[in-house]
């Protein structure tokens, strides 16, 4: 099942830098005017590795954003900045926020370790939406130049008894780092190095089942990675079977060699500090697109109803109050509620497990998107047409600045739905979840050499 191991990680050193002026949030999530902002807060920031700026001249000085991030890395290492574990270690990390749109503050608690890459056909991880191109290339040259793990795999194990919690968190002191983000979320995290108790965090995990929440383009841009390592180390030494590695506190399991794990961040899928937030869809770039006539079309599978006003947070009031599928579509000449017709649903997704058919967002890629307006799954793949928004009023925004053909606003995945779709093998569509709020990267680095 799952194999978990401690790890010699990188941190920043406190006295080189402020924590706060060199974490960053996810690479995907990172916005320009985020990027230009993390740059000018630190010149160790690591923006500059994960998600560098090009420089004129690139190409002629056979250089680029990723030659740049290897340089950097290597440099940070040299001077101090960043500094390794003397012991191999995994990390307590705890996220204190306030739900989005409400007053409710919730911890998310979870722990950073190293995880076996396993592939899907094992049936140990589990990914839950379909993967696009373009962030897996991407993630895959930063990877080969640099050689390391700069942000965690988040991943979903089942325990409703909460004994991970209690073996990292009951007896927990002051935290060893915390910073609070651009968000206003505390994060907060603890060494854990006694060999007694990664032995017995290693053993109860031992018997889990692993869904990816966030990363699923980095997880499978690693085991792309790994698999030439991995047919190099059975020819060496005729196996696979993890090998163990004599540390300074005694034998604790290590990969059977660096690239067969990655950096991963395990959360407790039955607690309540889990929270996914809607991903909306913006349609841009339709030729000669008319709201009126698209209206006319979805009809085939959904009732629509013209609302009386199309401004973001009255549209998401409605959509929230809603039963069953429904979405709220707004074009730059009004927005209309639009709610399922079961049987039309059903004839038209026939071929369709029914508890993926069920789903809005499934509904939304198969009917509105594909038949309705034209954007198969290949387009959707590489984004032709397509930009994903959490913030319903920004998505909102584009298509009243006329950047933006239509926007269909969403209700939020459940955790119930998720895990259903995901232990049955199946997959939702692209950004089916956002869960809030996103792992820090930066906390910790997970060097392959």
């Amino acid at each position: 099942m799952a194999r978990i191991y401690p790890f010699l990680a990188w941190r920043y050193h406190p006295s080189a830098v402020r924590l706060d002026d060199v974490v960053t949030q996810p690479y995907d999530k990172i916005s320009p005017a985020m990027q230009q902002a993390y740059y000018q807060r630190s010149p160790y920031n690591l923006v500059r590795i994960i998600l560098g700026l090009p420089e004129l001249f690139d190409a002629e000085k056979g250089e680029s954003v990723y030659t740049r991030a290897a340089r950097d890395f290597r440099a940070w290492r040299e001077q101090g900045v960043l500094v390794q574990e003397v012991e191999p270690c995994i990390f307590a990390y705890a996220q204190r926020f306030t739900v989005p749109g409400t007053a409710i503050v919730k911890e998310r608690r979870g722990f950073i370790a190293l995880g076996k890459l396993q592939e899907y056909s094992e049936q140990v991880v589990f990914r839950h939406e379909q993967t696009l191109s373009k962030p897996k290339s991407d993630r895959l040259n930063l990877l080969r130049a640099t050689r390391a793990h700069f942000g965690q795999i988040f991943m979903l194990y089942s325990d409703p008894a909460g004994s991970v919690d209690k073996i990292l968190f009951e007896s927990s002191g002051p935290a060893d780092a915390e910073v609070t983000d651009e968000y206003g979320v505390l994060h907060r995290l603890w060494r854990v190095n006694d060999p007694a108790t990664l032995r017995l965090l290693t053993s109860a995990m031992a018997d889990k089942k692993l869904i990816i929440a966030d990363g699923h383009h980095r997880y499978e841009t690693a085991l792309n990675y790994s698999r030439p390592y991995a047919v190099e180390y059975a020819a060496r030494n005729g196996s696979e079977i993890p090998g163990k590695g004599e540390y300074s506190a005694g034998y604790l399991a290590k990969p059977a060699f660096p690239e067969a794990a990655a950096m991963m961040t395990f959360v407790n899928m039955d607690s309540d500090g889990l929270v996914i937030l809607p991903t909306h869809r913006v349609v841009h770039g339709l030729d000669d697109f008319d709201a009126a006539a698209f209206a006319g079309s979805a009809g085939e599978f959904f009732t629509v109803k013209k609302l009386p006003v199309s401004d973001a947070a009255a549209c998401m009031e409605t959509l929230t109050a809603q039963k069953g599928t429904a979405f709220v579509a707004v074009s730059r000449t009004g927005a209309f509620l639009l709610h399922a017709r079961p049987n039309a649903v059903a004839a038209a997704l026939a071929g369709i497990p029914e508890r993926q058919h069920k789903l809005d967002l499934t509904q939304l890629h198969a009917l509105l998107l594909d038949r309705v307006l034209g954007l198969d799954a290949e387009k959707v793949r590489e984004q032709t047409n397509l930009r994903y928004l959490r913030d319903a009023g920004e998505a909102v925004d584009q298509v009243q600045r006329g950047e933006a053909d239509l926007v269909f606003l969403t209700n939020p995945v459940t955790m119930d739905q998720l895990r259903e779709v995901a232990f049955a093998g199946e997959v939702m569509p692209q950004k089916s979840t956002d869960f809030y709020p996103k792992l820090l990267s930066g906390l910790a680095i997970y060097a392959l050499e």
